[in-house]
């Protein structure tokens, strides 16, 4: 897989509460020459994070250990900060008035990810 120049140094903030998805997630990152920042896999240190860390994106696992991620993807909304959901039950799984946040189901191709991702940090 060629490395894509959209994707090439930036920082992604990473949270998955699967360490094998969360593997897999930073090998196709770093593949692209990104930085991942984490993983973090519980809700409060992914909040802290989403708070913190200066980032250029964030891929997000909707459900941690039984706690939904939308409040991270609250905070990294607020600063401007684009992100990417990863979920099983797709958009089913949003609340109805953040429908229009972007999902990649589970499980994804890793192309068809890295597609969003570049979707999402090019639309920001």
């Amino acid at each position: 897989m060629k490395t894509s120049p959209e994707l090439s140094g930036r920082r992604i903030l990473l949270v998955e509460d699967e360490l094998l998805v969360a593997m897999l997630l930073e090998s196709i990152l770093e593949d692209e020459n990104c930085t991942t920042v984490g993983p973090y896999s519980d809700l409060g240190s992914a909040l802290d994070a989403a708070h913190r860390e200066t980032v250029d994106a964030a891929l997000l696992d909707v459900n941690l250990a039984g706690k939904m991620v939308f409040p991270v993807a609250e905070v990294l909304a607020s600063r401007g900060i684009p992100f990417l959901l990863l979920s099983g039950y797709g958009t089913k799984a949003l609340p109805p008035e953040r429908s229009h946040w972007p999902v990649c189901g589970k499980p994804f191709q890793a192309e068809e990810l890295l597609t969003m991702l570049r979707r999402v940090i090019a639309a920001a």
